[in-house]
């Protein structure tokens, strides 16, 4: 039987930072989703992104604009208020994020990992007790549902999708990551990061993706596991 280690009150604590800001996104893309649908109806429509959203609410506001009516005028701008509440409390979820990480020097630590930035190392240190639960980095990635599956058919073994099983939260963190590194390579170059050439040269993006944030997470746990600064790996296998 394995047995989960007890948090401290201190990684409880940040770890319901994470999920009531995840809570606030979800309700922020939902109210973003509303607005555009009900002023949709009108035929009234902007391009996606945030300033997109800006033009919409901007209409809402614009009594002169006969477009909508008064009582849809009045729902749309109540909704734009309950959105703009919850971009307020969003962005102060993310300054005590920040405070906490600056305090906590594992949180430090992992930050210096491409892809891992302040979100993600808080988000592992709160979620991880005790990092020698897992035997191993591996064993870390597969809880986090970064492994991919293992199919044999005629004695041979195949690698298929990731399981995404295990901490939905953190695995979205560490593919996030990873194609944020990947983005940043193609624009910028890897030339610095060899391991980095050869995945891109060999992979999708997509896949590439997964086997890196497999590769961070694994990067991470021993990171975490044995007290030790950043490395950067000579190659990266997929």
């Amino acid at each position: 039987m394995r047995f989960v280690p007890t948090k401290t009150v201190e990684q409880q604590s940040c770890l319901m930072l994470h999920r009531a800001r995840h809570l606030f996104i979800r309700q922020q893309t939902a109210v973003i989703n509303s607005i555009r649908a009900y002023l949709a109806e009108f035929g009234i429509v902007a391009p996606v992104g945030r300033r997109g959203v800006e033009q919409l609410l901007e209409v809402v506001a614009d009594t002169a604009d006969r477009r909508l009516p008064e009582v849809g005028r009045a729902c749309l701008a109540a909704l734009g208020s309950q959105l703009r509440a919850l971009k307020a409390q969003i962005l102060e979820f993310d300054r005590r994020i920040i405070a906490w990480h600056r305090s906590n020097a594992t949180s430090k630590r992992l930050d210096a990992i491409p892809g891992v930035g302040p979100a993600l190392a808080t988000a592992l240190v709160a979620s991880i007790a005790d990092p020698e639960a897992f035997r191993s980095g591996r064993d870390f990635s597969a809880w986090v549902g970064l492994v991919p599956k293992q199919n044999s058919s005629g004695g041979k073994d195949k690698l298929g999708s990731i399981s995404k099983q295990g901490d939905r939260y953190l695995r979205s963190l560490f593919t996030a990551g990873a194609l944020a590194v990947i983005r940043y390579a193609k624009i910028h170059g890897t030339q610095h990061r060899p391991w980095l050439t050869a995945l891109l040269a060999r992979r999708p993006t997509k896949v590439a993706a997964i086997a890196l944030a497999n590769k961070l997470a694994r990067m991470a746990w021993a990171m975490m596991a044995r007290n030790e600064g950043y490395k950067e790996p000579a190659a990266l296998a997929a």
